[in-house]
């Protein structure tokens, strides 16, 4: 293996040294002719290897902890020619010598030499162990966070500001791991802390010097970037998603939330951020986008996220939410078989509140439970009026948030409520969702039907239904989705699709109603299907429980 080095190259190596302000070099690597060259030998590496950066990964000398780190160091490398970057720098710790046991903290430093194409030709590398006071200093900086003094990246964003002089965009991109908990809970809280120092290790060596980067706290992360279109900050989000996805063979995903800054700052930078932090929250749980783009819509969204957060817990105790009713009517005949019990927000200043607005801020918060707690003890105190009134009761049904159920604590809460009413069990049916995600699910089902109660599958055809699921399920009503009704019934495979699905399942003891019946074209169809129960605007939008009493004394008197 060749192992000189002619004057002129010698001369620009001590050349980039001292520009670089690297101490001391250990080899020089001529990628071009895939050769090492060792200016300074301490140990680290043997003379003459020819790849440096693989030798130290075969031979086991760096710390396994510390190997993705290390594999994300040497892509970058090779990725540098294509970002533009000069110098890439990792913190590792491995062993000082063929013959060493214990494993020592060292920067490397590798700066590259291009030739006029700009190729890479030249990677000069330093290893510098670690002093007493390097590894001191190390350990303050890997436990700082930027939430708790903002000040060092703060100073490099307005830094980065000034240096563009407003005449370049900036990009504020906030970013955590969704759903982090998880992994803390299924591997380890060690493996979950293991994964932020990785992702803080691939996020220093991803961005450039003029890129202020950092940890916020827990797995929140955060970049700053200067670009001119747009598509450059997705790129770079990508870039950063490749090199940090499959540590561990972990299956996680992280969300994105960017502020654009244009022009000179008119407000505080902390502002910024969180406008990114805003635009992040909004693309959590999004199965079709992880980068979400602030805009004002968004400040809009969460001003109403936020009174309603605020105005829920006095709403409850004030009784402003409101059980209504909407009729389940049998199509042949005409009458009220049953209702399904839904919550209204009668708002002591707004007047009434769209569902639509209330209840995905109650599913994400966990407040829908108490609003379900709410309704189920409201359809049982209806049911024993009936009684008491000697009207005869249709049964109604309450939803169940999937989310929240607990097993065997669900099942014993609700069956309180009917003892405590006094009621017959079969006049309160549970309905819940329709979903894939049935963990721990099905086991509260079947306790559920153990105990005496009915239970109907919410949303039947919206997108998780098979074959299979009809073979297996454990409830006893189908409810078909409104969607997947007027849809399929634009055409003839479609209706087709509905007939069948009907009869397969009432071959195998299952009921079905149908939700969103419009027209009397889609009830006469579902009647010909062999499906005789249906709720929806043809027959009654949901309505108040006294509204609702008169309109069943009048159908079924």
């Amino acid at each position: 293996m060749e192992n000189t080095i002619d004057m002129n190259t010698y001369y620009s190596v001590v050349d980039d040294i001292m520009r670089s302000g690297m101490p001391k070099l250990n080899f020089l690597w001529d990628c071009v002719n895939d050769r090492t060259i060792s200016l300074y030998y301490d140990g680290v590496l043997p003379k003459g290897v020819s790849q440096p950066f693989e030798y130290m990964l075969d031979t086991e000398r760096i710390d396994p902890e510390y190997i993705p780190a290390y594999e994300v160091f040497c892509s970058e490398l090779a990725m540098g020619i294509s970002r533009g970057t000069d110098k890439h720098e990792i913190v590792l710790r491995l062993k000082m010598n063929i013959f060493g046991e214990e494993y020592s903290f060292v920067t490397i430093t590798s700066v590259f030499k291009k030739d006029e194409n700009n190729r890479i030709k030249y990677i000069y590398t330093n290893i510098r162990p670690f002093t007493v006071s390097d590894e001191r200093e190390w350990e303050i900086l890997t436990s700082f966070t930027s939430d708790k003094n903002p000040a060092i990246i703060q100073k490099r964003i307005r830094e980065l500001i000034g240096q563009t002089k407003g005449e370049k965009k900036i990009a504020f991109v906030q970013f955590d791991v969704e759903r982090f908990k998880l992994i803390n809970d299924n591997y380890g809280s060690d493996t979950g802390d293991k994964l932020l120092a990785f992702i803080s290790d691939t996020l220093n060596m991803v961005c450039t010097d003029d890129m202020p980067h950092g940890r916020l706290s827990a797995d929140l992360y955060m970049f700053v970037m200067a670009f001119d279109d747009k598509q450059e900050i997705i790129d770079f989000i990508r870039l950063l998603e490749s090199r940090i996805s499959g540590f561990m063979d972990i299956d996680f995903r992280m969300c994105f939330g960017v502020f654009i800054l244009e022009g000179m700052p008119k407000e505080s930078l902390r502002r910024y951020g969180d406008n990114a932090g805003m635009a992040r929250q909004l693309v959590k749980g999004n199965a079709l986008s992880n980068i979400g783009f602030y805009q004002d819509k968004l400040l809009n969204d969460l001003h109403k996220t936020q009174n309603i957060e605020e105005d829920m817990h006095n709403a409850l105790l004030s009784n402003e939410f409101v059980m209504f009713l909407q009729p389940k009517v049998c199509i042949s005949t005409g009458r009220i078989i049953g209702a399904e019990a839904l919550a209204r927000w009668n708002h002591h200043s707004k007047g009434m509140i769209s569902p639509a607005e209330f209840v995905p801020v109650f599913e994400k918060n966990g407040f829908i439970i108490k609003l379900d707690r709410f309704i189920w003890e409201s359809a049982c105190k209806h049911i024993r009026q009936w009684i008491d009134n000697g009207i005869e009761p249709v049964p109604i049904s309450v939803n169940v948030s999937r989310a929240y159920i607990n097993g065997m604590e669900t099942v014993n809460e609700i069956s309180a409520l009917v003892k405590k009413y006094d009621i017959p069990i079969d006049l309160l049916q549970l309905e819940i969702t329709e979903t894939a995600d049935s963990a721990g699910v099905d086991e509260a089902i079947e306790m559920f039907k153990e105990n005496g109660f009915t239970m109907l599958m919410d949303d039947f055809g919206s997108g998780y239904s098979s074959l299979n699921m009809l073979k297996t399920t454990k409830f006893d009503v189908l409810k078909i989705d409104r969607n997947f009704l007027s849809e399929f019934m634009e055409s003839d495979r479609g209706r087709k699709i509905i007939n069948h699905t009907i009869s397969m399942s009432k071959d195998i003891g299952l009921d079905i109603i149908a939700e969103g019946v419009e027209t009397e074209a889609q009830a006469e169809f579902l009647s010909e299907c062999g499906c005789d129960a249906a709720q929806g605007f043809l027959y009654s939008r949901p309505i108040d429980k006294d509204k609702f009493d008169a309109m069943m004394r009048d159908i079924n008197k």
